[in-house]
């Protein structure tokens, strides 16, 4: 049972690598905003799930499992907020191309005066 749990943790961790590897490289080669920041969140978080998986199925202690936890959370809590920042921080920057966006939520409605100090 051993071998196999073994086993089954260096797969995570592979495929934990290659998520966060794919994630290095969709930052390098892509060029807006939105989809360097889908590339940063969407497979680096779950690369780090799997590793933290593959730890945990490693070293078979609670106390491990105890710490890893609060890590993922902490991560699964932090990557979206700080992509969501990022991509509203571009926009006001104008640095989005904006024929790309689909709906536009924070335009200004038509005839309406923008806002003081935005």
């Amino acid at each position: 049972m051993n071998e196999i749990l073994d086993t089954v943790a260096l797969v995570l961790v592979l495929i934990g690598g290659l998520l966060c590897i794919t994630a290095a490289i969709g930052l390098l080669r892509f060029h807006d905003v939105p989809t360097r920041l889908h590339a940063a969140t969407k497979p680096q978080v779950l690369g780090l799930i799997l590793i933290c998986i593959a730890i945990a199925l490693a070293l078979r202690s609670w106390p491990v499992v105890a710490f890893l936890v609060p890590i993922v959370l902490i991560q699964l809590a932090s990557a979206p907020l700080s992509a969501h920042m990022v991509g509203r921080q571009a926009y006001r920057n104008g640095t989005i191309d904006e024929r790309s966006l689909y709906v536009d939520e924070l335009a200004e409605p038509r005839g309406t005066p923008p806002a003081a100090g935005g």
